[in-house]
């Protein structure tokens, strides 16, 4: 490629990329989502630099307190202080949500892809798609943690062990809806002219999935992905409020509901904040994948 053509795709994608933000920006409520996400990964992850307790530090004399000058969101019946606990339980669920969501999304395009562009597949990869989702994902996930918690436990550690061992049960159970959009696209865009074009100049088919289908279908999986991180997050915080999660002394959100929950009525600020954080949390990934949606359109892009 000569410098000429170098210089003049630079532009052309720097304007695309503006546009794009254009079009976000005009959605107030992924604006607002923004912020929101923006305000919470920044607290979880730079909040323990300024408010620097201790999350898991024991001090009996401050048990059920409420709010204080020393501890904004008070204590437990440990005396941990909740404002840090909250912040260390964020990092996890936040983890969580990412990393269980990049293992649904790589399987649900990869199934996705491959079922809409290869018609021989579509039928067998179809089927196993409908499978896992007729399956009871909930009790799924109880029977699979009873199994495989105590192995991974002491192969990997307490912590290390139950976080992979989550990540990968959220990430294999949720790639179904994703596959099926991402499906319904590709077939849309393969039978474009372009594609028919791509195909007769001798391209290799990877290339002309790599290079004309996944550009295409991007929107699609961009909202797929802010909503996996969403539903992660409250998948977690189920299992965790079930007691079948992470370990008492590795809080996450749901941990923190779930241990708050028999305190309710000593100290119900135990309950609200990481219920508020989950909440927030999702609905601004909610409304930031909507936002995401309308700016990767390619018809608002034209206007």
């Amino acid at each position: 490629m000569t410098d000429a053509a170098i210089t003049a795709i630079a532009p052309r994608r720097r304007s695309m990329i503006g546009a794009m933000w254009q079009q976000f920006a005009k959605h107030p409520g992924g604006v607002a989502g923004l912020v929101v996400f923006v305000f919470i990964v920044a607290a979880v992850y730079l909040g323990p630099l300024i408010h620097t307790v201790d999350a898991n530090k024991i001090n009996i004399r401050d048990k059920n307190q409420g709010p204080t000058f020393a501890h904004p969101f008070g204590t437990d019946n440990l005396g941990h202080d909740m404002l840090a606990q909250v912040m260390a339980g964020g990092q996890i669920s936040l983890a969580v949500g990412m990393v269980a969501m990049l293992i649904a999304l790589f399987l649900g395009t990869l199934v996705g892809v491959t079922a809409g562009y290869y018609r021989r597949l579509d039928g067998p990869l179809m089927r196993l798609t409908d499978l896992f989702l007729a399956l009871p994902l909930l009790p799924l996930l109880l029977v699979i943690i009873m199994l495989f918690r105590d192995t991974l436990r002491s192969a990997f550690g307490p912590s290390t062990g139950i976080f992979i061992l989550i990540v990968t049960v959220i990430g294999v159970t949720s790639w179904m809806h994703t596959a099926r959009i991402v499906r319904g696209d590709v077939l849309a865009v393969k039978s474009q002219e372009f594609i028919m074009a791509a195909k007769s100049s001798g391209m290799r088919q990877y290339r002309v999935v790599l290079k004309h289908i996944l550009p295409n279908v991007l929107s699609s999986i961009m909202v797929s992905a802010t909503l996996g991180i969403a539903s992660a997050i409250i998948t977690e915080s189920s299992l965790s409020f079930l007691g079948l999660g992470f370990p008492s002394d590795f809080p996450t959100w749901g941990r923190l509901l779930f241990d708050g929950a028999n305190f309710l009525q000593i100290t119900p600020s135990r309950v609200l904040w990481p219920g508020l954080a989950i909440s927030l949390t999702v609905l601004s990934v909610n409304y930031m994948g909507d936002a995401i949606r309308d700016a990767l359109d390619p018809r608002s892009l034209k206007h």
